[in-house]
């Protein structure tokens, strides 16, 4: 079952998505392989701390951030990845590194890289490493307002 934070979030607004069970897998490539989906089509959050602020940042499974990129396209003066000790607390109804892409209900700035962009829906962890929600970006975009940034390097 998804967090219901994000699930009553998502039905007050009439979004309609799919939820999508799995066996466990922790990685995103992992958990696109585990539900039968394209990598570049599973989405990945990531927690940057940009200038001291926790943030996100959202990509696809098979892509890595450059973080160079990332300072420069937020003209922040330090970027790194947050470790998980640094954000165990801001996700109470998830499971450690499984947050969904929904910053804006934590009280944070999200960001996606351009290649989510250009698909017409998003797969992404809901709370736990055993079930993806599915919805349409458009409606992703609309709820989240995320800053689309080009910042990625293809993985192999």
């Amino acid at each position: 079952m998804p967090m219901r934070k994000l699930a009553k979030f998502l039905d007050e607004n009439k979004i309609r998505y799919v939820r999508i069970s799995h066996s466990p897998a922790y990685t995103a490539q992992e958990i696109a392989a585990s539900a039968h989906i394209p990598g570049r089509e599973v989405a990945k959050t990531v927690m940057v701390k940009i200038d001291g602020e926790m943030q996100m940042v959202v990509l696809p499974a098979s892509y890595q951030i450059d973080m160079e990129q990332l300072k420069q396209a937020v003209g922040a003066h330090e970027v790194e990845l947050a470790n998980e000790d640094e954000f165990r607390g801001l996700f109470p109804e998830c499971e450690l590194g499984a947050m969904p892409p929904f910053g804006n209900l934590f009280g944070m700035r999200v960001f996606v890289t351009e290649e989510l962009t250009e698909d017409d829906e998003i797969a992404f962890n809901a709370g736990s490493h055993t079930e993806l929600l599915r919805m349409s970006y458009k409606d992703f975009s609309r709820l989240v307002e995320p800053k689309v940034v080009d910042v990625t390097v293809k993985v192999h």
